[in-house]
């Protein structure tokens, strides 16, 4: 399957708790059919179906199926987030180490679980190197904000960088490890970690 393209957000924010809950609907369809089908064959009607809603409310929301798949990949991002921070609720503070285990395993969970994440995951670099259009690049702006005050540094740009070497490293790794098995390659996966303890160490120690 090829990767879905990057788009923008969405055409209209719902207000109502129904236009709300309609939208959720369109973007669980969305990604169920992401898994069944694949990026190519994807389709606003086909979404429309399967929501249980008309085409017009998908039309409110998207104009096309690349805007649809972005604010997907939005919302994986959101809950990630949400994830990762529950998770550090129960963690002792300025421990890098227990951080740097949640936002892996989040993600490994959410890979092997959430629904048309294979393909959308946080997004994807369409153009090619445009720098906001990078998913990583979200990723380790997400985890600086996140993880600043948690690790005793400045959300500064010399801690976003050492985020975003490490979110580049770790998505190649867990990418292969995914490759070689189904739920991924629990050895490539152990080397990962051992790498980003590695290097992590070296900037927050």
């Amino acid at each position: 399957m090829k990767p879905v393209p990057q788009a923008t957000s969405l055409r209209k924010a719902p207000v109502q708790r129904r236009s709300a809950e309609r939208l959720t609907r369109i973007l669980d369809a969305c990604a169920d059919l992401l898994d069944e089908v694949g990026y190519d064959e994807l389709s606003t009607r086909a979404v429309a179906v399967r929501a249980g809603v008309p085409i017009g409310s998908v039309y409110r929301f998207f104009g096309n199926k690349r805007q649809m798949a972005d604010a997907l990949a939005q919302r994986n991002l959101e809950r990630y987030s949400e994830r990762v921070t529950e998770r550090l609720k129960e963690a002792p503070k300025g421990d890098w180490r227990t951080a740097m285990d949640a936002v892996l395993d989040e993600y490994l969970a959410m890979k092997r679980t959430a629904p048309g994440f294979s393909l959308v995951d946080f997004g994807n670099q369409i153009p090619v190197g445009a720098r906001d259009a990078e998913p990583n690049h979200r990723v380790a702006d997400r985890l600086t904000d996140l993880l600043a005050a948690y690790v005793g540094r400045a959300p500064d740009e010399a801690l976003r960088r050492t985020f975003l070497v490490a979110v580049e490293s770790a998505d190649a790794l867990v990418h292969l490890s995914f490759r070689m098995a189904p739920e991924g390659d629990e050895k490539i996966i152990a080397e990962t970690r051992e790498l980003l303890r590695a290097y992590l160490a070296r900037v927050l120690d």
